[in-house]
């Protein structure tokens, strides 16, 4: 018949409970050993939303950091594409610079 508990259905409530054993393990195993099981089950669920995502904000800028994502551009090499090393600017700046006399 479809009843209802709550406004849940009876077909939507193992999907609710499978989300919520997600978000729980996501919490207990990329925390580090920060929390346990019975401490996140039991935190009240604003912040159980908040801890989630605060630690999926954390991984993801680790994932584009680790991609050269990060918004202080990307990364300079002294090789390049055609496989000879380039000088940075500040050594070319001292190559060009007056060599000082040697005292005799």
């Amino acid at each position: 018949m479809g009843l209802s508990f709550f406004g849940l259905t009876y077909e939507v409530v193992p999907q609710v409970r499978a989300n919520l054993f997600k978000q729980i393990h996501e919490i207990v195993f990329h925390g580090q050993g920060g929390y346990d099981w019975p401490t996140v089950y039991n935190m009240p669920t604003w912040l159980r939303k908040y801890t989630f995502n605060e630690i999926k904000n954390y991984y993801e800028e680790q994932k584009d950091a680790a991609e050269g994502k990060s918004s202080g551009g990307g990364r300079q090499t002294v090789i390049g594409s055609d496989g000879k090393i380039k000088s940075p600017e500040f050594l070319e700046k001292v190559k060009n610079a007056k060599k000082p006399a040697k005292y005799s």
